[in-house]
């Protein structure tokens, strides 16, 4: 995520252009390290959120309100007691940093006119709401920073506000050709890091975004660059330079399937293989990120007991399996000792007594072979030695052979729920595949007196051609979607061969198009194991030609006719009706 100084830019430019000269109307500190000001401007009231958090620094308007805590904490009331009504005359980012300057005019006790200064610093762990007096002198601010934590600036009031300079770096949107081709081409780096690494507010995204427009490799060393190529990648940077200087945005948000993955104020075409939408608001880009990151970050956060039970069994029965395939191994002789058992009671009879072998022509293969015998037992019992080994090890291969089935089964259950896990977007996601797992004994029942409510639904997508696709989010959507949604002429895809999703195309009685069925095999690539690969292979049958075995486990369903298409894991381009 790159919440970097043209992101700032952005929301400078944002923040000027519907709260410059607003009166702050209210003050509130609903967290230890975030603000939220309330301020009415020509376009109506907004909220601004600043967030100092060392996890997730932010700042953005919002329609949004949050809860304030029962008592105001001390820098809240400060913040009261100077700024309460003020009126916000100036916004400003000094040189591509991320920092946003709130100069903020206001009436003293006296109804004298003074002027306040409020700085929010956006630095990962080292991010701050400072606020100072109109000389610079630091008054107060949400987080301290004494000379112990940090030997290079102090945040104590008293203390005069300035910006650390800990590398040597250079303003953007102030640099020319020259400085361009002599600071960045003098580092021995790679490409990409030799420029976010020259300039300010200039990140790891947009320095590898430059290389890409300008059709260079991020990795490449700059060395090796030639001065065409150098010249190249100079226009470009000024070229985007100059889109920051004239207020040129696109805010946008990149989404694997649903999964946001970046966001950004300019286009980032490096990304055009994913799903891209454009905000009209940097705040909306900020809030919606975030809000969606956070579901995710929530939902695998939560899903990690289940993944820690899944794995946990998962990884016994892999041992169980190769355990049960060496003991299969052994077996392998019995038909040997069956063979041997046969021959003694075919050629025995002639056998002197004492004999410590037998040699014999096996009439099963046409070739002699020697049959060791126990000198202490008789021919006849000799052979039945033989036989009850035979016998033994067909016990033993029987039952194996069943153990071996069961525990492949058992594999393959829990490799669909771990696929499951992969795609849970919600917690009823996860309540389902809870249920499954209690189902099946691989966690403990708990009685609680009360069945919990299902709310969660298979993906829902709509086909270019207007043809309704279903997928199953866990084993019983898998059930429930081909053997209770489905019609005998719906077409079902599956991935071949590897966990996945059950994927349903209605066809309400018409003739699939091509693109239809290429559409589905994406849908079945990407909402499966193979979702990682390039390729994947994708069976597809119509539904009627599915059966589910008695007493086989949820998602579990053979059959035996059906096509088969390679598709690409990937969703870009299908509309998702709902969850």
């Amino acid at each position: 995520m790159a919440f970097d100084g043209i992101v700032i830019a952005n929301l400078a430019k944002e923040l000027n252009e519907h709260i410059l000269n607003g009166r702050i109307s209210k003050i509130a500190q609903p967290e230890n390290d975030e603000l939220l000001l309330t301020i009415k401007g020509n376009s109506g009231q907004v909220r601004l959120l600043l967030s100092a958090s060392a996890s997730l620094p932010l700042i953005y308007l919002t329609k949004t309100n949050k809860p304030s805590p029962m008592t105001a904490p001390n820098f809240c009331m400060l913040l009261r007691k100077h700024i309460a009504n003020g009126r916000i005359t100036k916004i400003t980012q000094p040189h591509m940093e991320r920092i946003i300057n709130f100069e903020i005019e206001h009436l003293n006790e006296l109804g004298d006119l003074c002027h306040k200064r409020l700085i929010i610093e956006i630095m990962g762990k080292h991010s701050n709401i400072i606020f100072c007096d109109e000389e610079g002198k630091i008054i107060d601010s949400i987080k301290h920073i004494p000379a112990q934590i940090s030997s290079v600036r102090e945040v104590l009031p008293g203390r005069m506000y300035f910006i650390p300079e800990t590398q040597e770096k250079y303003n953007p949107l102030e640099t020319s050709q020259a400085e361009f081709l002599d600071k960045v081409f003098s580092k021995p780096q790679n490409l990409a890091k030799s420029i976010y690494t020259t300039y300010t507010g200039i990140s790891p995204v947009i320095a590898s975004e430059l290389c890409h427009r300008a059709g260079l490799e991020g990795e490449r060393p700059t060395a090796a660059v030639s001065e065409e190529e150098r010249l190249h990648l100079y226009h470009h940077f000024d070229w985007l330079m100059e889109d920051v200087r004239e207020g040129r945005f696109a805010p946008n948000i990149i989404k694997n399937g649903k999964q946001p993955v970046e966001f950004a104020a300019v286009s980032l075409t490096q990304y055009a293989e994913m799903d891209v939408t454009e905000y009209d608001a940097i705040s909306q880009v900020l809030e919606t990120f975030y809000a969606d990151k956070d579901i995710y970050t929530r939902i695998r956060q939560k899903s990690v007991d289940l993944r820690k039970v899944v794995n946990t069994v998962l990884e016994r029965s892999r041992k169980k399996y190769d355990l049960q395939l060496k003991q299969l191994k052994d077996t392998d002789k019995r038909d040997k000792y069956k063979v041997y058992g046969e021959l003694i009671n075919t050629y025995g009879y002639g056998l002197a007594e004492g004999a410590k072998s037998l040699t014999a022509l096996n009439y099963y293969t046409n070739e002699e072979i020697t049959i060791p015998l126990d000198t202490q037992l008789t021919p006849l019992e000799n052979a039945q030695k033989y036989f009850d080994r035979y016998n033994k090890l067909k016990r033993t291969y029987e039952a194996l052979t069943e153990l071996i089935k069961e525990t492949q089964e058992e594999m393959e259950h829990l490799e669909s729920i771990s696929a499951s896990l992969d795609i849970a977007i919600s917690e009823d996601d996860l309540t389902q595949i809870k249920q499954e797992l209690t189902q099946f004994g691989y966690i403990k029942k708990k009685h609680t007196g009360k069945k919990e409510k299902i709310k969660s639904k298979p993906f829902h997508y709509l086909s270019t051609d207007g043809f309704h696709i279903y997928i199953g989010k866990n084993n019983f959507q898998n059930d429930e979607l081909t053997f209770k949604f489905a019609t005998g002429s719906d077409w079902w895809f599956h991935a071949k061969g590897i966990p996945g999703s059950h994927v349903v195309v209605k066809t309400n009685g018409e003739e699939l198009p091509d693109r239809a069925f290429e559409e589905a095999g994406r849908l079945a690539a990407y909402y499966s194991k193979g979702r990682e690969n390039d390729k994947v292979e994708i069976d597809y049958l119509e539904k009627k030609n599915v059966k589910k075995p008695n007493g086989s486990k949820p998602g579990f369903v053979v059959y035996y006719t059906n096509y088969s298409l390679v598709a690409t894991p990937d969703v870009s381009g299908l509309t998702l009706l709902s969850d």
